[in-house]
């Protein structure tokens, strides 16, 4: 018999259910058993939510969940929530769950600006008690906050990475944020790849979706361009811009920045016999660079910026020479 992983919490399921259950196993094979018991798991208790005691709670008692799925809260948001709980109460309870460590304290399991709600006005704040499991709490919390918070791409993305990380499996993931395997997929690759200091400053990017931030990611999976990401992320240019506008910023400067091709890149090195001096140079089409290391790489430096009007001027005059030699030779 398929073994219900929260059969003390959800309760025991019907005979007609229990056989709908069976008939799909042998249809689709245990890893598709598994994915309709999280999701049934996570219908079943919120449905008894919906006729469980609803208590009062001192937010003071009450800790965030285990695993964030949030990148920032939205202080706009955030106010018009609180102001709309001050005049006419907190219409929906919150879930929390005894606290798996410690007693007498409580862990949400979605409901965290109504929590800080109740915290900043000194109200206690309603809420439904009940035991879950880590596997419940995940499963409950993402589907929640997904469909009633309107998580971004990457907070979701951030959200499935954290799961994996904590070792749960691809089911409980897909079911916590109600996607399938190829957009899991895409997510998990977008948090891994774009830098973790670039996500902070961008944020939650709420209008942004899939397609820019994968647009992103295929920019930075160079190193050269995750580096100048991580760089354009600390500028005072991009921080002193809205946080709405940032991804836009840093999307147009990583793509107006090109990396030369091999046929423009040249590099080479030259030391004298004497070894005193070594002298390294990158030069493209537009740019040259010139690097001098040892003893006397001080003092070389000083003498050639001391003599660059003059060997600038060889310069040109070799110019001129080269070019009348061509015209005579032909």
């Amino acid at each position: 018999m398929r073994k219900n992983l929260l059969s003390n919490i959800t309760g025991p399921e019907t005979p007609k259910a229990d056989s709908e259950a069976r008939s799909e196993y042998t249809r689709r094979g245990a890893s598709r058993s598994m994915m309709i018991s999280i999701d049934e798991m996570a219908e079943n208790a919120k449905k008894m939510i919906a006729g469980d005691a609803i208590v009062n709670l001192d937010p003071s008692l009450i800790d965030g969940s285990f695993v964030s799925d949030r990148i920032e809260d939205n202080d706009e948001d955030y106010i018009a929530l609180r102001d709309a709980i001050k005049e006419r109460g907190q219409a929906s309870p919150i879930l929390v769950r005894p606290h798996p460590e410690t007693e007498g304290r409580y862990m949400i399991v979605f409901g965290h600006r109504r929590a800080r709600v109740a915290k900043d006005l000194g109200t206690p704040v309603r809420a439904v008690v009940k035991n879950l499991e880590d596997i419940a709490h995940i499963v409950m919390q993402g589907q929640e906050n997904t469909a009633r918070a309107n998580l971004s791409f990457i907070e979701k993305a951030l959200f499935g990475k954290k799961l994996r990380e904590m070792g749960q499996s691809k089911e409980t993931i897909k079911a916590a944020l109600t996607v399938d395997d190829t957009l899991l997929s895409r997510m998990l690759s977008v948090a891994e790849t774009v830098p973790p200091t670039v996500i902070d400053v961008i944020g939650a990017a709420k209008n942004v979706g899939r397609d820019r931030w994968e647009e992103l990611k295929k920019l930075v999976a160079h190193p050269a361009k995750a580096e100048l990401a991580r760089q354009l992320a600390q500028s005072d240019e991009l921080l002193s811009k809205k946080a709405a506008d940032r991804f836009n910023y840093l999307l147009v400067q990583l793509k107006a920045t090109r990396k030369p091709s091999p046929r423009q890149l040249k590099s080479a090195s030259w030391a004298p016999e004497d070894k005193m001096v070594r002298a390294t140079y990158r030069c493209t089409s537009k740019t040259f660079s010139l690097s001098l290391k040892s003893g006397s790489a001080g003092e070389f430096g000083q003498f050639i910026s001391s003599n660059l009007e003059s060997l600038y001027r060889a310069f040109k005059e070799e110019k001129i020479r080269s070019k009348t030699g061509d015209r005579t030779a032909k």
